[in-house]
């Protein structure tokens, strides 16, 4: 009975990872404030830090290899989706993303990191990004970003990284002053959010009424 129930829970965990490489993407609708939207119900995105703006619509995230590998990240982020600007230098102001509720394996999109002759960067603060994708943007060409511990650089650099781990908020600073680039964030569909105390409650239940239909079949 054991053996069937530890199978029963690698099925689970497989169907998790299998659904993994499909990402729900955030959407602005403000400079400061946005939403993902999961099978399991909306995740409220706050922004805070560096205040340049916010396009709609802008860019067009493309082409979609530069910001999605097809194995860890399946779907890029679309234009609808919009994109935070940054500019970075100054007092090394740091900036925040929050999320409503914890996310396990966020990804992180950047776009037209840096310029010719310019690298610009973000070091990130208490995580450490994993490069999953880059290359040049629809825009305005360049290259893939580069990651080297905390830091992310870019020089015209565009790609998406990921954060392994399960985080509320992700923070950085942006060291390097340049005009512009910006950023979005996404969690791995359905294996991307923490259950809920009481949704996980419910998934417990339901292992054990299984493993009790296994048993009851067993003895007979």
């Amino acid at each position: 009975m054991k053996f069937k129930f530890a199978l029963v829970a690698a099925a689970l965990a497989a169907s998790s990872l299998a659904n993994a490489a499909t990402i729900d993407w955030n959407t602005w609708s403000s400079n400061s404030t946005g939403s993902i939207s999961t099978t399991s119900g909306p995740i409220s995105v706050r922004y805070s830090g560096e205040m340049n703006g916010q396009y709609t619509d802008y860019p067009s995230w493309g082409p979609s290899a530069t910001f999605a590998d097809g194995t860890v990240v399946a779907n890029a982020p679309v234009a609808a989706n919009g994109i935070v600007r940054l500019i970075g230098g100054g007092d090394l102001l740091v900036d925040t993303v929050t999320f409503s509720q914890a996310v396990v394996n966020p990804v992180f999109s950047i776009w037209s990191l840096g310029q010719g002759g310019d690298t610009a960067s973000f070091h990130f603060l208490d995580a450490t990004p994993v490069l999953v994708a880059g290359g040049p943007g629809a825009e305005y060409g360049g290259s893939s970003i580069s990651v080297s511990d905390n830091d992310v650089f870019g020089t015209e650099g565009n790609g998406t990284v990921q954060f392994i781990g399960t985080f509320t908020s992700l923070s950085w600073i942006n060291p390097v002053a340049e005009d512009w680039y910006g950023f979005n964030v996404g969690v791995p569909g359905a294996a991307g959010v923490v259950p809920e105390p009481g949704s996980m409650g419910m998934l417990m239940a339901g292992l054990a009424l299984t493993a009790l239909a296994i048993r009851r079949r067993h003895v007979r």
